[in-house]
């Protein structure tokens, strides 16, 4: 008979060893390999958009174990923040990323840069470029002298950034912090000369056949491609990745933001289907989304909530345009301060302020009018309707009587004695007694 000490020693050997030779779970469900390259394409600034494209193909990529991702690259730079975001997707990546800049005619400036200096292979089609990776700063294009130091700071900071990319992979430090000090640029063959790219390749064949071979250096330890033979996938964007780049646009975000204001103030001053409150409170929620992604100027979103709130007093509390024009300059003068980014790829194009700011004006201008037309209209409602309105005596006695106007008989006084069936006109209105006068003596007056 075994005892219960022992036979709970000899349980706990056999679990331990199951638990040894047991396959590791994330092994066991992470897939063969697929012979298969991911190629994702990237045109235009980099934005949160695309940041989140990319960082949905690499996932993509890791879950299928694919031999390799494409990120076919053609940008004027973009956002410091959702670039150092895509650099740091790439190097985390268990899946090698060559970064191609093509067709010919395309750039990886700026922004650009730093994500094909984080690339496992960097490529370069012939007749592109790259550099020009001077940090941009709030209000414009930050001068990296000595005198600015918050400028300096930024330019130090990215230096170290590209040059600890470019130890990482084995490029050409030197000339990569002279692309942020001074902005140099170079063509693709200047590039290879320079260390800055590992190859050429005119189309993605030649891509996949000069990085056969090649050692990488990968999360887990150096790693050799093997690219022969791979087939090609494109991974397009969705429309999530769409429309976080659309609404991340600045001449986006500023028309959302003046579509939800208009709405807004058209549901107010005329509540009926609910139309223009659904639209204005969608494109301002969208609004201000797309502020949340951008930076901006804390200045310009103070002159646009003064704008807004400007506006809305115009509704509540007329003031023939005087409030509404404030409100208008003052949203437009915001939106221009805000989105004062100077980042290629995300600049607001003075187009739309100017067309978007005569829209606003002509919008105004029509509200002013009606206003104005409805002030000379005669009041048909309530108390002060009933004066001037015609009626005609049908008692009178010790001056006082009863009058008919509107069809309803009303008490009535006069300063003259009056007789039935006399015309007459109301002067005033006193709770339910009327103070009226004869037609003949009030026209009489009037025409002296």
């Amino acid at each position: 008979m075994i005892r219960r000490p022992r036979l709970l020693r000899l349980l706990a050997s056999l679990l331990l060893t199951v638990l040894a030779v047991w396959p590791d779970g994330a092994a066991a469900q992470r897939p063969a390999a697929e012979r298969l390259a991911l190629v994702l394409t990237v045109e235009g600034g980099i934005g949160p958009g695309v940041a989140g494209y990319l960082r949905d193909g690499l996932a993509r990529a890791a879950a299928r174990n694919l031999a390799l991702v494409v990120i076919r690259l053609d940008t004027p730079g973009g956002l410091d923040a959702s670039t150092r975001e895509i650099v740091r997707d790439i190097l985390a990546s268990p899946v090698p990323v060559a970064v191609w800049v093509a067709p010919r005619g395309a750039r990886a400036a700026s922004a650009g840069t730093f994500i094909l200096s984080a690339a496992h292979v960097a490529a370069m089609a012939p007749g592109t470029a790259t550099g020009a990776a001077t940090p941009v700063r709030l209000g414009g294009v930050g001068d990296p002298g000595k005198e600015d130091p918050a400028v300096a700071k930024a330019v130090n900071d990215a230096v170290a950034y590209v040059r600890g990319l470019a130890d990482y992979h084995g490029r050409n430090p030197d000339w990569l912090e002279r692309a942020v000090r001074e902005a140099a640029s170079v063509p693709a063959s200047t590039a290879l000369e320079l260390g800055v790219v590992d190859l050429l390749a005119t189309d993605l064949d030649e891509l996949l056949a000069k990085a056969n071979g090649r050692t990488v250096r990968m999360p887990d330890g150096p790693a050799r491609l093997d690219t022969t033979g791979l087939a090609v996938e494109p991974f397009d964007p969705g429309w999530r990745h769409r429309l976080l780049a659309l609404i991340s646009d600045p001449n986006i975000a500023f028309l959302l933001l003046l579509l939800g204001v208009y709405g807004l103030l058209f549901e107010f001053s005329a509540p009926g289907f609910g139309v223009g409150g659904v639209i204005g409170s969608i494109s301002l929620i969208l609004a201000l989304f797309a502020l949340n992604l951008l930076p901006v100027n804390l200045a310009g979103l103070a002159l646009i909530g003064l704008g807004i709130a400007l506006l809305v007093a115009e509704a509540f509390v007329p003031s023939f345009g005087v409030l509404g024009v404030g409100g208008l300059a003052a949203l437009v003068l915001g939106a221009a301060v805000t989105f004062d980014i100077g980042v290629p790829g995300f600049e607001l194009s003075l187009t739309v302020v100017a067309v978007a700011a005569g829209l606003g004006a002509l919008l105004l201008a029509v509200v002013v009018a009606s206003v104005w037309r409805a002030g000379r209209r005669p009041v048909v409602t309530g108390a002060q309707a009933m004066i001037g309105a015609r009626g005609q005596v049908l008692e009178w006695h010790d001056g006082e009587g009863v009058v008919r106007v509107h069809g309803e008989r009303w008490i009535a006084t006069a300063r003259a004695p009056l007789r039935p069936g006399q015309t007459v006109r109301v002067r005033a209105r006193r709770g339910l007694r009327l103070e009226v006068e004869e037609e003949s003596a009030l026209e009489e007056r009037n025409s002296r």
